[in-house]
């Protein structure tokens, strides 16, 4: 079975002219690693946070979003509170905004279990206790305070706090976004060991490809809210069918390239009080025709291979153009 299954997710905020989210389509099984790369803006943090129904207020959800095989949008609250506790949790991208700095780090790990009764007391902290040391901690942190940790130590704690309730799903939002180099090497890392040591599955959100490329098993590439690429990680970054994704790859900085000025995407991505006609990068793609701005790509294929897809109209042609060529129409 699926861990986590979205089918044609569409959210609409208040006061927007087109949703969000358009048709979201995204499954990650048993074990494996996920990654969810876009721009900022481009919805993977909205995608993310509805897989534990946290939305908006006035958030309207539509589509499917199972989480072993149930539906998060037809939940109750009761259902809400055990999935949240029971099987699926979030690793937050800011550990100190998530973390309560008025209780110790112990209160932290072992509250919700105990409320929510799936393990008593003496049970929790043993747990608590456990998974520090999985992470790199001792004990001694129980009685600490989040001031009193550095800013990877208390992503190790936030890490160890969502596996308190033994997930089948861990959603990672940006986990390494506020840490330097070394600790995101880490993080990156601690995340993968612990998704083979507990079997869970792994959704991980970043605008980072290189993180990506190195804890991933699948790549999806969203852009104004929709999945415009997924594949392998190792095809998908090798041979990109979509020219998003080959703009994200070329605008990554090098070390070992010449000296130069930096590769950027032109333009700016969709706003969301304006409506879209056809594709969404077409105003910023050197391949995009006539066809781009009247008819919105579905996603298709690559030749070979079903499990690489892209949604363009040009994927095929992707791999002979050069770059700031551009197509006749």
């Amino acid at each position: 079975m699926t861990t986590l299954d979205i089918r044609g997710l569409r959210l609409r905020l208040p006061h927007t002219a087109r949703p969000v989210l358009d048709g979201v389509d995204l499954a990650v099984g048993p074990r494996e690693t996920v990654a969810l790369v876009g721009e900022s803006g481009s919805g993977k943090t909205l995608t993310s946070r509805t897989v534990l129904r946290l939305l908006p207020e006035g958030a309207v959800a539509e589509g499917t979003v199972e989480v072993a095989g149930q539906d998060v949008l037809t939940m109750t609250a009761k259902e809400l509170r055990d999935l949240r506790t029971r099987t699926a949790a979030m690793v937050f991208q800011d550990p100190r905004a998530a973390i309560n700095p008025l209780r110790r780090i112990g209160d932290f790990l072992t509250e919700s279990v105990v409320l929510n009764k799936v393990l008593t007391s003496a049970a929790a902290e043993a747990r608590a206790v456990e998974l520090l040391e999985a992470v790199g901690l001792t004990s001694a942190a129980l009685r600490r305070y989040p001031s009193q940790v550095s800013g990877g130590m208390l992503q190790r704690v936030m890490i160890a706090g969502s596996l308190m309730g033994d997930p089948k799903l861990l959603l990672a939002d940006e986990p390494t976004t506020a840490l330097d180099v070394t600790t995101q090497a880490e993080v990156v890392s601690l995340l993968g060991d612990m998704r083979e040591r507990f079997g869970t599955a792994l959704l991980f959100v970043t605008h980072d490809l290189g993180l990506a490329a190195a804890i991933s098993d699948r790549v999806s590439v969203m852009y104004a809210g929709r999945i415009v690429e997924s594949g392998p990680a190792a095809e998908l970054f090798a041979h990109p069918r979509h020219p998003y994704t080959k703009a994200l790859l070329d605008s990554t900085p090098d070390p070992d390239a010449p000296p130069g000025r930096l590769t950027a995407i032109e333009g700016q991505p969709p706003d969301l009080r304006e409506e879209l006609s056809g594709c969404p990068f077409a105003p910023r793609c050197v391949l995009a025709t006539a066809v781009c701005t009247e008819q919105a790509p579905q996603a298709a294929p690559a030749p070979g291979n079903p499990a690489h897809t892209a949604a363009c109209h040009h994927s095929d042609r992707l791999g002979t153009r050069l770059e700031g060529e551009t197509v006749d129409a």
